[in-house]
């Protein structure tokens, strides 16, 4: 029997695949895909926070935005069919486990590590596998949509152009790894948006689009309080390690509250009014590319987190590393969501683009100030932001959360 978000009289395609309908939802088995992208998340932190350097945080973001990619293929694919059944369910099991190989490799990712397999190949390797699966997958969903299944071919196109790059640079190590890596996303990213302008994709689902996004986002935030936990850890319980714990708790209720207070249901709401090829561009601009700021912000707001409940108890300054990651990571997370919001109403958040300038005008303050200090400036930047939004847009939030 069909369930209330399908569309039943649609014909089953290839393997078992089953078309998706406006009302559509996540499936449970997109929540256990999404499983493995927070060990991957925390492994990423990790690796950053161990590289202490501009060029550890470089190769972490890339390395984020390998793993950004990867999510959002599959999130289109659970948009054109549903995930739990036939052969798709087969082939995002075979992804799951080639992700967790990924966040498995990421330590070795540029340095590896000796009497084993070479690690930065293993990352590469998993990361295509996952790839490849994906454009299989889709290229069976499609069916018969002819202007989808020349899409997935551009798709091959961008993966296959960029894929030599990925190898020669797990090979080389270093610098050349992390400019070749930077090339091979540019070459899928640019060529992914370029050819996506045609409007070939289909968007089946806005509620769907708008809820797995949404759960990234919380899985992401959920990073950040992880990372109170492993700063915590190193040290034992003490007064400025309980006070760095409540305020990086602030912090990652802000983030909460910036998204999901009134952004991600209007964004629905205004995703479900458009529909064609204008909804698919919303969704490859808005979604695709404009919240990969805001997750990359969530995930380098934390490692500066992290780093203020390690040296909780200093008294000397945050310095030119944890700072630049916590206030940073929050400008971009802003940036990132006066992006989304211009894609989506053609509009611009003054507020928030004003407190990323407070933001980086703030950051060296924040590099000569103990740590507990700067946590708790960027607490009451957050929360000053919250509340004068909430006062002056009171009327819209009102209606819009009824």
């Amino acid at each position: 029997m069909a369930d209330q978000g399908e569309q039943p009289r649609r014909p089953r395609l290839l393997g078992g695949a089953r078309p998706t309908g406006e009302h559509h939802r996540a499936t449970t088995f997109e929540l256990f895909f999404d499983l493995v992208f927070v060990f991957a998340a925390t492994r990423v932190t990790a690796f950053m926070a161990h590289e202490h350097s501009a060029h550890g945080v470089l190769q972490g973001l890339l390395l984020l935005a390998m793993l950004w990619w990867t999510w959002e293929a599959y999130t289109w694919l659970g948009n054109q069919a549903r995930a739990d059944e036939g052969v798709l369910r087969g082939g995002t099991a075979v992804a799951t486990a080639a992700v967790f190989v990924v966040a498995l490799a990421v330590p070795e990712s540029w340095h590896d590590v000796p009497g084993g397999l070479f690690g930065p190949l293993v990352l590469v390797c998993a990361y295509l596998l996952v790839r490849v699966v994906h454009l299989t997958l889709y290229a069976i969903a499609a069916g018969g949509d002819a202007a989808l299944r020349r899409q997935i071919l551009l798709s091959w196109a961008s993966l296959l152009a960029g894929a030599p790059f990925l190898v020669v640079g797990a090979l080389l190590g270093g610098w050349a790894q992390t400019a070749l890596f930077a090339g091979a996303l540019l070459v899928d990213w640019i060529g992914t948006y370029v050819t996506s302008r045609q409007g070939n994709w289909r968007v089946h689902s806005a509620a769907h689009w708008s809820e797995r996004h949404g759960l990234f986002v919380l899985l992401a935030i959920g990073e950040s309080v992880a990372a109170i936990g492993v700063g915590a850890g190193a040290h034992g319980l003490s007064t400025p390690v309980l006070a760095a714990a409540v305020l990086g708790i602030g912090v990652a209720v802000c983030l909460w509250w910036l998204y999901f207070d009134t952004v991600a249901l209007a964004a629905e709401h205004r995703l479900a009014r458009t529909t064609g090829v204008a909804r698919v561009k919303m969704v490859v601009e808005a979604y695709t590319y404009g919240h990969f700021p805001i997750v990359t912000g969530i995930i380098v707001t934390a490692l500066g987190v992290e780093g203020v409940l390690a040296h909780a108890g200093d008294s000397t300054p945050l310095g030119g590393f944890y700072a630049p990651a916590l206030f940073g990571g929050a400008a971009l997370y802003l940036g990132g969501h006066v992006l989304f919001g211009n894609r989506l109403h053609a509009t611009v958040k003054v507020p928030r683009l004003v407190t990323v300038a407070v933001l980086l005008v703030a950051l060296p303050g924040a590099m000569a100030v103990p740590p507990l200090v700067a946590l708790g400036g960027l607490v009451l930047v957050l929360a000053g932001l919250i509340a004068f939004e909430t006062r002056q847009y009171a009327e819209q939030r009102r209606e819009l959360r009824q």
